[in-house]
């Protein structure tokens, strides 16, 4: 199961695709042009507003947001019949993972044998684990049992496997060589698959903004107004997504019953043929995205010179229609929220918070324990040479799947917890909110590190001594952990208002949701010192981080590649042990 082979579809299956896709960019494009005016009107409004509290005081990374880049020997299953064959694999800064038949082609520039954007992918490392997956993947009609010879290659045992499974993709089967070297693969793919999967969420583009509240409106036109995880990917995969939930049962109904094979051989021809359909719809979406791009773009344009100039008197009577809604809804309002909402907001406050608490003592340890390792050997007069080595790797702790894991893996504890809200609130987003908490974990440890380093070299000059600087440090430390504490409670404050009737009127209900949410909040925390509260939220929740990251919902393809040319700078330093402003 290597490189992608010929498509499985005849003619007609791609040109009756290609009419399923052009009939979703039909319905949904309106929803993205009206979304485009009002994350315009967003970002102008947050450009003139207040800017962050005095309390938070960490500066932001001005590092892209990236995997560290992976690469080593391992085995595939691939080829026709398959065969365990080596490869050199190679995982890049933006999360695509690519193979080679030798090192040497790497190292060349040769194009790989085959390559893998990992969103939406799952990481395995259990082969009973797996073929229990093949099992329940494609089951056999009832009362049809067909004798089958097992897959020698499936049940084989393998050592250290790396079983990559997607929902409408073919699988990739690796192997490595140690458990140490599997290790290493998990974390590093499991952060490929995060960073690939999160960066529509992470963008404050306006157009990423319009993208995903468009998407929530269209799916609310078709009747689905509960959270899950389809909005994990590009805009391009994210409607790729949608539509291959729309086809499945179309698809498992026509095509099943005619698969050959039995049990895990038909597994696998299934797989190749979701693949087969993924690919094409994909083709179809990003094609018809980057037809859509200069009409978004002179849109865009347009929506900024019309705004701009009038953004006060559209605020104006925004506040004037809520005014007049919050006064219509107020009373039916509160008492639906009295009855199906006050009775457990206590609970899913609970289960938020303490998956955030986990997450931030997490990078809090990590961050401390990186900030005693550069005063110790502040303390012990390390050579320069050594202290700079220090340096470099506190500023790449972010970004060390190895370190970080210790932060991530918090999030996937809580996944469990998280996993209740399904049932009473309909809630199926747990990879989104997991990938969500490990997002924060490190962008906050990004900052706090970024933040280290510039206080740490404005305080400490080639004047003092190993011991005053060590205690220069100290004092920096505490800041930065000071400081890290505050975004406790702020992490929640998230909204999506726009200048249309519906828009204001989610405004209205979430505005008084955020009300109870910051009480509920202050409870749990003991918050009523708190500087970082929701309060105001309700007048305009529109207040988010600031991201680096470029999506294909900015400009329809993905041209840049995070983290393919930063480094982190190194702080100057001095003669053995000190540092310079």
């Amino acid at each position: 199961m290597g490189g992608r082979p010929s498509s499985p579809l005849d003619k007609r299956q791609q040109q009756h695709l290609r009419g399923q896709v052009d009939t979703l960019l039909r319905n949904f494009l309106p929803c993205y042009r009206g979304q485009l005016a009002a994350s315009v009107l967003w970002q102008i409004s947050r450009e003139l507003g207040p800017q962050e509290p005095a309390g938070c005081q960490l500066l932001h990374s001005k590092k892209l947001p990236r995997v560290r880049e992976h690469r080593g020997p391992l085995t595939q299953l691939q080829g026709h019949p398959p065969q365990w064959q080596p490869i050199f694999c190679v995982l890049r800064g933006d999360g695509r993972l690519e193979w080679f038949k030798h090192r040497e082609e790497y190292e060349n520039g040769d194009r790989p044998l085959g390559s893998v954007v990992l969103t939406g992918y799952t990481v395995l490392t259990s082969q009973s684990e797996y073929l229990h997956l093949l099992d329940t993947l494609c089951p056999e009609p009832s009362g049809h049992h067909t004798q089958e010879e097992p897959e020698p290659l499936l049940e084989m045992p393998v050592s250290f496997p790396l079983f990559l499974q997607h929902p409408f993709r073919r699988h990739l089967c690796f192997s490595a060589a140690t458990a140490e070297v599997q290790r290493a693969w998990r974390l590093a793919l499991q952060g490929g698959i995060r960073l690939r999967g999160t960066v529509l969420q992470r963008s404050q583009a306006p157009a990423a903004r319009a993208f995903l509240d468009a998407i929530r409106l269209y799916r609310q036109q078709q009747g689905h107004f509960g959270d899950d995880d389809v909005t994990l990917g590009s805009d391009a995969e994210v409607l790729t997504a949608l539509l291959m939930r729309e086809l499945l049962p179309a698809l498992r109904a026509q095509t099943l019953p005619r698969l050959r094979g039995a049990g895990r051989a038909r597994a696998w021809a299934w797989a190749k043929l979701l693949d087969g359909v993924h690919a094409a719809v994909l083709a179809g979406a990003s094609t018809g995205l980057r037809a859509f791009q200069p009409e978004k773009e002179e849109l865009l344009a347009a929506l900024e010179k019309t705004i701009r100039p009038d953004v006060d008197q559209m605020l104006k009577l925004r506040e004037r229609v809520l005014g007049r809604l919050q006064a219509n809804v107020q009373g039916p309002l509160e008492s639906c929220l009295r009855r199906k909402v006050d009775a457990q907001l206590p609970r899913v406050t609970q289960t938020l918070l303490s998956t955030v608490e986990a997450e931030l003592t997490a990078v809090q340890t990590l961050l401390t324990q990186g900030m005693d390792r550069l005063s110790c050997h502040l303390r012990g007069s390390p050579s320069s040479t050594r202290l700079r080595k220090e340096v470099y790797s506190f500023g790449e702790m972010p970004w060390d799947p190895e370190l970080m894991q210790t932060c991530y893996r918090e999030a996937e504890r809580s996944r469990g917890r998280l996993g209740q809200l399904a049932e009473p609130f309909g809630f199926f987003g747990t990879q989104s909110l997991v990938f969500g908490a490990q997002d924060l974990a490190q962008q906050l440890m990004a900052d706090a590190v970024a933040t280290f380093l510039q206080l740490a070299d404005q305080c400490l000059t080639t004047a003092l001594d190993c011991d005053q600087a060590a205690q220069q440090l100290e004092k920096v430390r505490g800041r930065v952990l000071k400081e890290l504490s505050e975004f406790e409670g702020d992490v929640l404050a998230v909204g999506s208002p726009a200048l249309t009737i519906e828009g204001i009127y989610e405004d209205v209900i979430r505005g008084v949701l955020l009300q109870r949410i910051n009480r509920e909040l202050k409870k749990a925390l003991g918050a009523s010192n708190m500087s970082c509260t929701l309060d105001g939220c309700s007048e305009l929740p529109w207040d988010q981080g600031e991201t680096d990251v470029e999506t294909e919902a900015q400009r329809g393809t993905c041209s840049r590649q995070p983290g393919s040319s930063t480094e982190v700078p190194l702080c100057p330093l001095p003669p053995p042990g000190t540092f310079q402003s």
